[in-house]
């Protein structure tokens, strides 16, 4: 009997769990239909909405056509008062195309604030040698911190992607364009201007937002300036970060599919965008304009006045004007300089230039007067006020190594004095890792120092190579390959630094500003005739 009560009991539990999980399920039914409902008529109100954006954005265009002669093209350059390459990119894709297209308008949206477009243009010849042949309209954001790095403590990459696409649409409300170039790397600002501004899109990529390169950097916990110690140290968080890169990676492709024309900066940066991009057919290799025709007038160092025939004979050259360069070694010389030209960027890695000079010196200081005859010089802009604060820190890290005597910092420095400083240095110094391309290395080659270069990306692809089987520089990727190469470029003979000079200025002929408005112009040629009336 107790048996038989059990079983009834088990009965009657399981068919009140079946009740109950009938009911259970009926609820979610209940509630998924009006879910689905309400999001498609979210979906339809948010397309409607879009739609209307896209109609109100067009109605400015069409108006702004009718009161100007010709199209409007406009460069999407937050930080265009800056003074690195990206901004030489810049001004020259502006006189090119000012040349080529008279009757075109053009505009740049800038974040730059307490300065005005004359002192903007002022500042770009100053730096840069360039001047516009005719002028410019300039929009000023007002909201440029969306895009600093410092806004994002964390999920710095996704934040910055998302501040850009608010300053992008903060642009497109200022101004529609019909043609929309962002020549700073903001991909995520594309697909705004071109599917709700109705605008031709084209970009200049200097540097993918997010590479294969720096996921082996995760996935290996390595530290670098990207990848915090406590995520490299933390497996966990390495996998987490892994994950988010490459969903990043994923969206990063997508908007950078949008772009109608692509350009990229070196084959190391072409490499990963069509991996990203996938757009090959629309993609092309534009090396960025050098300044190289200022420095190729300057003799070089070991060259007297009277312009010696070459065929007299370099170890001739080197004799008649050893006085001037020998190796520290020799002693003829007082005073050698090591140079970099770059950015107060934490990528620059400038610590590393400073190690390694340490180590320099600490090779050289047994020589009597050695140490006081080699000067390290930081030539670079600053963009902000972090940028200021990371000098305060190389300025403590060169206190602290005992080097601030043989160190200088020289900021923000017009062209002119850049010029002089490069044609007087003994040697060029890189530190970046995967530098996209490596302009300052190229001013470098061409002022007729002996180049010193990180071993990886742009410097060891496209820049420091063989040119008619005669090397052109050195490549180093550690703090004591770098002092090593460094102690042998001063070691070598005047003839030998002659021969290597001059091979490294003939190759870099290929990245002049002609080079440069060339192959943008070509790459851009389509596009601009779709816009010509």
């Amino acid at each position: 009997m107790d048996e038989h009560g059990h079983l009834h009991n088990l009965h009657h539990h399981h068919h009140h769990f079946s009740l109950c999980f009938c009911d259970l399920m009926r609820l979610l039914w209940s509630l998924v239909v009006p879910c689905v409902y309400l999001s498609l008529v979210l979906t339809l109100v948010l397309l409607l909405l879009l739609m209307g954006v896209r109609m109100w954005l067009q109605g400015r265009q069409k108006a702004r056509r009718a009161q100007d002669e010709g199209p409007a093209v406009a460069f999407f350059h937050p930080y265009c008062n800056a003074g690195g390459g990206g901004e030489r990119v810049l001004w020259c894709s502006l006189r090119a195309l000012m040349n080529r297209y008279p009757n075109f308008s053009f505009v740049v949206y800038t974040g730059d604030q307490g300065v005005t477009g004359e002192q903007i243009l002022e500042g770009a010849r100053q730096r840069f040698n360039i001047t516009l042949p005719r002028p410019i309209t300039f929009m000023f954001l007002r909201h440029r911190a969306l895009v600093e790095a410092g806004s994002y403590p964390h999920f710095t990459l996704l934040g910055q992607s998302a501040g850009s696409m608010f300053l992008g649409w903060e642009a497109l409300t200022a101004f529609v364009p019909d043609l929309y170039v962002d020549s700073m790397g903001y991909a995520f600002t594309l697909p705004i201007f071109r599917y709700l501004g109705g605008c031709k899109v084209a970009s200049y990529v200097h540097y993918p937002t997010v590479s294969t390169d720096m996921l082996s950097v995760v996935r290996e916990r390595n530290p670098r300036f990207n990848n915090a110690d406590f995520i490299s140290g933390n497996p966990v968080l390495s996998a987490v970060k892994v994950v988010y890169y490459c969903c990043f990676a994923l969206l990063y492709g997508l908007v950078g599919s949008c772009s109608d024309v692509i350009m990229v900066n070196s084959t190391w940066t072409l490499g990963h965008i069509l991996a990203l991009w996938r757009s090959p057919s629309r993609t092309s290799i534009v090396y960025p304009p050098c300044d190289v025709r200022a420095f190729l007038d300057v003799p070089l160092g070991e060259e007297d006045e009277d312009e010696v025939e070459e065929e007299e004979g370099w170890e001739e050259l080197g004799q008649e004007l050893g006085s001037k360069e020998e190796g520290v070694g020799g002693g003829d010389r007082k005073c050698h300089s090591i140079v970099s030209v770059g950015q107060f960027r934490p990528e620059k890695d400038h610590r590393l230039q400073i190690r390694a000079f340490r180590k320099l010196l600490d090779r050289k200081g047994e020589g009597p007067g050695a140490q006081e005859s080699l000067r390290l010089v930081l030539i670079g802009g600053c963009r902000n006020q972090e940028d200021e604060e990371r000098v305060l820190m190389l300025r403590g890290l060169c206190e602290e190594l005992g080097v601030s005597a043989h160190v200088d910092f020289k900021l923000n420095i017009p062209f002119e004095e850049l010029k002089r400083e490069l044609v007087d240095a003994t040697i060029g110094l890189h530190t970046m890792w995967n530098e996209h391309f490596g302009i300052g290395v190229v001013e470098c080659m061409a002022a007729g120092t002996i180049v010193l270069a990180h071993k990886s990306g742009g410097p060891k692809l496209d820049i420091v190579v063989p040119f008619e089987g005669e090397q052109t520089g050195f490549l180093a990727d550690s703090e004591d390959s770098y002092a090593a190469a460094m102690e042998t470029i001063l070691a070598l003979s005047p003839s030998a630094r002659l021969e290597m000079r001059r091979s490294a200025r003939r190759s870099v002929e290929r990245f002049s500003d002609q080079e440069f408005e060339t192959c943008f112009l070509s790459a851009t040629e389509t596009l601009m005739s779709r816009l010509q009336r």
